[in-house]
């Protein structure tokens, strides 16, 4: 995927390269900069190039107090003219074949108007538009047909972007639209009914002016807030890379029986590591070298870059145990243990709800990997941090979890808090690698399916694509397996009253039930509600007729006033809360256990 804000992955062999270049942007030593070469002003300026320089040079001259109490007026006079210039035209550039008029609709509560939108020629009219939420000011200018450049949201995160109407200076005439920046625009009608931000499609415009009613609408995503995001930006992880590896976590390849994936971290300074693997007792020990990425946060003021090692065992022998440590140079880390999955169609899986990288949650895993030292591996049904763009969430979420995933398999999908603001689940993709079998013309990683032993495993994600983009998919996945049980990972649940998801109600349940799904596991809304058999929508009997769907969590519980559920088989409002599932043959036994060890629900299914 492309690199997107803060997220960004280079090979570890151009570190050199880009300390170089960043160098001669620092030759200066009063806060106003004079720029770097005359080279680089040929270029043209991005934001992103902006705002990578202005955050390495604030690292260079600023401490944490003045960082502290940064502002748009200190920001303002530390870029040189040409920034500016980029930052009030280079955010968003389209051309237009007619002269035009446009409409810029920005947020009334946002905390001061974009540095540049007077200086620029705007003038703010007296029309408002509304959606059901915020209320957008007008402002307006005049532009002749050629290229038309437009300025950053600001320097705070302001998540209501402003969006864009464009319309023909003299009536009758047709405008033609050709993005630039972006280079996707998608370009609609702007009325009453429109959405404007595609990763919010829910939320609609409610007021229009009549004299704006009709206008091409350039609609954009929330997340664009984060490009030029510098006010109360920067953050400190508590848990720093350094030269010992650590966060090394295992994920199931596509032929779980003969491979294992492993991924691990170091500090940015070592660009190659090795890791070692043997079976007990054997006096043969393989190593194979890997080489590292760099993965970078630029708003981290205590690590902004770290190496990332990932490399795929193959060749295993099913059934058996593995130890194996991963390392660099003389640099070991610890010895840790492994198994592939053995012929016998019995295992055991433990799954949670939304995490959100809480540390109570960390305790609760490392309980229920103790009480069922039987499990073979882990499932998230997504959100397992509060904002996947910040890597300090994810580095949160591995201490926590005490190293449990370096000995067990953990297979995700992303929730809304992983994949956010129309930005994607960069950063997941980074740090968890997943078959790369999902639906063609996706990017992979994301949705994915696995087998294990006699058990077929879709894991969707439902919130970077679309549900009609995934439908075609999960039938192929379906129709042609001969797992005996089937099971469905996503993260928003198809049957609460909490909030309604009639396209996947439409579109993903009949192909459940045409197949003979057993459960779907799902979390979002935070309590736990588990179904009675479902076909139709309906309830069904007796219980291998329909399909489970089972929400959880385990993060704090909330939706106490939730109303309650006329298919609701079990219902609990409380948080902290993990599900463990036993499979032995045609045989499946469920159990959901709070932070007690309180066995709250259970059941079982027999094929």
């Amino acid at each position: 995927m492309d690199r997107q804000l803060m997220n960004g992955m280079m090979s570890l062999d151009n570190i050199a390269r880009k300390v170089r270049q960043i160098a001669r942007c620092l030759s200066w030593s009063v806060i106003l900069m004079t720029g770097c070469t005359r080279e680089h002003r040929q270029q043209d300026v991005t934001v992103q190039r902006v705002m990578d320089s202005l955050v390495t040079r604030i690292y260079a001259q600023w401490d944490a107090r003045l960082i502290n109490v940064l502002d748009e007026n200190l920001v303002l006079k530390f870029v040189d003219p040409e920034e500016r210039t980029a930052l009030a035209e280079n955010y968003w550039r389209f051309r237009v074949d007619v002269p035009v008029v446009v409409s810029l609709m920005r947020d009334s509560a946002q905390a001061s108007v974009p540095f540049w939108l007077v200086e620029r020629g705007f003038e703010k009219t007296g029309y408002t538009v509304r959606n059901e939420l915020y209320t957008y000011e007008v402002w307006q200018k005049s532009f002749p047909a050629g290229e038309i450049g437009l300025g950053i949201n600001g320097f705070d995160k302001h998540r209501p972007v402003y969006f864009v109407g464009v319309a023909p200076q003299h009536s009758g005439k047709k405008v033609n639209i050709t993005p630039i920046i972006p280079q996707k625009q998608a370009i609609t009608v702007l009325d009453t009914g429109a959405f404007t931000y595609h990763d919010w499609d829910e939320l609609v415009l409610t007021e229009v002016p009549q004299t704006l009613s009709g206008q091409l609408l350039l609609p954009t995503i929330r997340g664009r807030a984060r490009e030029a995001h510098l006010i109360g930006a920067f953050r400190r992880t508590e848990f720093p890379s350094t030269a010992i590896p650590d966060q090394v976590i295992l994920t199931l390849p596509d032929d779980a029986k003969h491979g294992m994936t492993v991924q691990w971290r170091c500090t940015p300074d070592v660009q190659h590591g090795w890791i070692k693997y043997w079976q007990p007792g054997a006096e043969d020990t393989v190593r194979v070298d890997v080489d590292g990425t760099l993965l970078e946060d630029r708003m981290l003021r205590n690590d902004r870059y770290v190496s990332r090692f990932r490399v795929q065992l193959d060749s295993l022998q099913p059934g058996t145990v593995y130890q194996y440590r991963v390392g660099h140079g003389a640099v070991t880390g610890e010895t840790a243990t492994f198994t592939t999955p053995d012929a016998v169609d019995t295992f055991a899986f433990t799954w949670f709800g939304d995490i959100h990288n809480d540390p109570m949650w960390g305790k609760l895993a490392q309980d229920a990997d103790v009480a069922h030292p039987q499990t073979d591996f882990y499932l998230s049904v997504g959100d397992l941090v509060n904002t996947g763009l910040h890597r300090d969430d994810w580095d949160a979420l591995f201490a926590y979890s005490g190293g449990i995933f370096r000995e067990k398999p953990l297979m995700a999908v992303p929730g809304n808090h992983d994949s956010q603001d129309g930005l994607g689940a960069g950063m997941f993709r980074e740090l968890l690698s997943y078959p790369e079998n999902g639906p063609d013309g996706l990017p992979t990683g994301f949705t994915y399916a696995f087998r294990y032993k006699h058990a077929l495993f879709l894991m969707i994600d439902v919130v970077s694509f679309s549900v009609s983009q995934q439908a075609a998919w999960i039938e192929s996945q379906l129709s042609k397996t001969d797992a005996t049980w089937k099971f469905v990972v996503f993260h928003f649940p198809p049957y609460t009253l909490e909030e309604p998801y009639p396209d996947i109600v439409k579109s993903w349940v009949p192909l459940f039930d045409k197949y003979g799904v057993d459960m779907v596991m799902n979390g979002h809304f935070h309590y736990y509600l588990r179904t009675r058999p479902m076909k139709g929508s309906q309830p069904v009997e007796p219980e291998g007729n329909g399909t489970k769907y089972v929400m959880s969590v385990s993060t704090r519980g909330k939706n106490d006033d939730s109303p309650a559920e006329p298919y609701g088989e079990k219902v609990f409002k409380k948080g902290y809360l993990y599900q463990h599932v036993q499979l032995d043959g045609r045989r499946l036994s469920f159990i959901c256990k709070d932070a007690e060890g309180t066995v709250l629900d259970r059941f079982e299914l027999t094929k």
